[in-house]
């Protein structure tokens, strides 16, 4: 098998796409899932620190009279059923149905269903296949693209990543740090025999990409007084840098931002995005951070040879 692999291309890339469609599937789980599961650990944490504030004698008096209360919730928190990446088990949102093996084939299942519970009937998100057909999709090509080699499992846990922070970010406008900086420390690790870019140069890449972000975000705010972006579209930046090194972020952050432009100005004139809502930059830096990876070498060389 592993000869095959190694000397038929489209094989491999048969074999990708498939296993890349059931990390899919689980990566719906986790842009699900683990928005809700910080949004748990955030409100416990708010709930001790609020505690122990009610015990300072010098606290505010509504503190001291919320304390009860604060407890109780804590208490409540505390109480409620686990809930991470791994239990429960996967249900419908509507009316609570555990899906069966069936039910998870990935794009097959939906497409059976007809993209409806199998029993209420309420409708299934098209995301749910839209990330497994493009989690596949992307998992072909990066073995078609580097072939039988380490560069293909760096490619899929490079892209995978990126795929699930882009759409948590899309859908809640947050960058999770349990993805994107073990993103950063993977990548650099990855780089340690110079997968993708020599190490000195991925050092290099995910200083200089989050110091990029950063400084923009800071003149931003001392112009406008408003916040741009956030930081954890500093931290996708470094992660991507890690990953591809120092020259391709010029590419990275020209191609996000161009990208970027164009659908928040096309979300603005079509009237479907209020100008005072924030658009969410990471899906951008992502899709950036993904064509960078396959072509930017080329791009670089398109642009020096344009100026």
């Amino acid at each position: 098998m592993i000869e095959l692999l190694r000397s038929s291309p489209a094989t491999l890339s048969a074999v990708a796409t498939v296993v890349g469609l059931i990390v899919g599937s689980f990566l719906n789980v986790v842009i699900h899932r683990l928005p809700r599961t910080l949004a748990r650990e955030w409100r416990s944490q708010a709930l001790e620190v609020l505690n122990e504030w009610g015990q300072d004698k010098n606290a505010p008096e509504t503190v001291h009279t919320a304390s009860p209360a604060l407890a109780q919730a804590r208490t409540t928190l505390d109480s409620a059923p686990r809930y991470n990446l791994v239990v429960p088990r996967s249900a419908c949102p509507h009316c609570g149905h555990q899906l069966r093996v069936a039910d998870n084939i990935p794009l097959l299942s939906w497409l059976w269903l007809r993209g409806r519970c199998a029993q209420c009937k309420a409708a299934i998100s098209p995301r749910y296949p839209a990330v497994e057909a493009l989690t596949g999709l992307l998992s072909g090509y990066a073995a078609w693209h580097f072939g039988f080699s380490l560069e293909t499992l760096a490619a899929l846990v490079f892209c995978w990543a990126l795929i699930a922070a882009s759409v948590i970010d899309f859908e809640t406008q947050l960058l999770p740090d349990d993805i994107t900086l073990p993103l950063l420390w993977v990548g650099l690790l990855a780089n340690l025999y110079a997968t993708f870019t020599p190490l000195a140069s991925a050092v290099i890449g995910a200083i200089a990409g989050y110091l990029a972000l950063w400084a923009v975000y800071w003149v931003f705010k001392i112009v406008t007084g408003k916040e741009g972006m956030g930081y954890g579209d500093f931290k996708l930046l470094a992660a991507i840098g890690g990953w591809l090194g120092w020259k391709l972020l010029p590419a990275v952050i020209l191609l996000s931002s161009l990208v970027g432009a164009i659908v928040g100005i096309l979300l603005i004139v079509f009237g479907r995005h209020a100008r005072q809502v924030p658009i969410p930059f990471g899906p951008y830096l992502a899709a950036a951070g993904v064509i960078a990876m396959f072509w930017g070498e080329a791009l670089n060389r398109a642009y020096l040879r344009l100026f």
